[in-house]
C-alpha cells in the first residue's frame, strides 16, 4: 500500500516513518508538515493510506479527512485520545494514540489492507440470508457463513462493509451497519456509535467513553451515549442505595 504521513511535528513524522519501515506491504511516498502541502499528491490518486495527525496549524486533521477521496483510507495518529469519537464520524479506518506501539500500528494497517482488498475484489452487495431467532447467514468471499447471535461480540462498520467479530474469527461482508442491525435481536444488541453495534451479553466493562469486550476497546459515540446509558446501564448496573 502506498502511504503518506501528515504531521506538523518532525519527531512524530520520524516515529511513524520508522513504524512504516517495520511493517511489510507499506511504501512511504512522502511526509508533510501540514495538510495543505499534501493536497497535490492526494489529487493524483496515488495514495492508498494516509497517516494523519489531528491538531495541526491551518486546517486540522478531522476537517482535512472530510476532503480526502473515498478510495484513500485514513488512520489518525495523535497525542489526544479525546478525538477518537470524531475520527469515526469521518470514516477513519483507525485511531492511534502516540506513542504508537508497533503491534497496534500493524493491526491498524491490517484493517486498512482488508478493506482495500475488498474494494479491489469487486464484491457485490450482499444481503443477510436465512435469519432465525438464533442465527443468520451472511455472504463473505463467495461463501455463506452461519453465525450464531450469541457468538457475535460486536459488529464494526468499515465504510461500505461490516466486520462481524466472534471469539474465533472476523467475517467481512459488503453491507452497511444499518442493514445488518435490522436483523439483530433488539434485546441483546445495541448501537453505541456510528461505526459499532455491540452484543451487550459480552460487555465486560465500560466507562463514559468506551465499552470493553475481551481485548477490544469500542468507543461510545456522543450521540449514542444517552441511549447506551438508558438501554444498558440503567437496566444492568446495580447502584449503591
Amino acid at each position: 500500500m502506498k502511504c503518506i504521513i501528515i504531521d506538523d511535528e518532525p519527531l512524530a513524522r520520524e516515529a511513524v516513518r520508522l513504524l512504516v519501515e517495520a511493517t511489510s506491504g507499506l511504501k512511504l511516498l512522502s511526509s508533510f508538515a501540514d495538510a495543505a502541502s499534501a493536497e497535490k499528491i492526494l489529487s493524483g490518486n496515488e495514495v492508498d493510506l494516509v497517516f494523519l495527525d489531528i491538531r495541526m496549524p491551518g486546517i486540522d486533521g478531522i476537517e482535512f479527512a472530510k476532503t480526502i477521496q473515498h478510495n484513500t483510507l485514513v488512520i489518525f495518529t495523535t497525542a489526544y485520545s479525546e478525538y477518537a469519537i470524531d475520527s469515526y464520524e469521518v470514516d477513519a479506518i483507525d485511531y492511534l494514540v502516540k506513542p504508537i506501539e508497533l503491534e497496534r500500528f500493524q493491526k491498524a494497517v491490517e484493517k486498512a489492507r482488508d478493506y482495500l482488498a475488498l474494494l479491489s475484489s469487486g464484491t457485490q452487495k450482499s444481503s443477510v440470508e436465512a435469519v432465525t431467532p438464533e442465527q443468520l447467514f451472511v455472504k463473505s468471499d463467495r461463501r455463506y457463513y452461519k453465525i450464531l447471535f450469541k457468538d457475535i461480540l460486536f459488529i464494526e462498520g468499515l465504510k461500505d462493509y461490516v466486520v462481524i467479530q466472534t471469539p474465533e474469527q472476523k467475517i467481512i461482508t459488503h453491507m452497511n451497519l444499518a442493514t445488518i442491525g435490522k436483523q439483530l435481536p433488539k434485546t441483546d444488541f445495541l448501537r453505541v456509535s456510528k461505526s459499532y453495534i455491540v452484543n451487550t451479553l459480552h460487555i465486560d466493562s465500560f466507562d463514559n467513553n468506551d465499552v470493553f469486550i475481551k481485548t477490544f476497546e469500542i468507543p461510545i459515540g456522543s450521540t449514542y451515549r444517552d441511549i447506551f446509558f438508558e438501554e444498558f446501564v440503567t437496566k444492568n448496573v446495580i447502584k449503591d442505595s
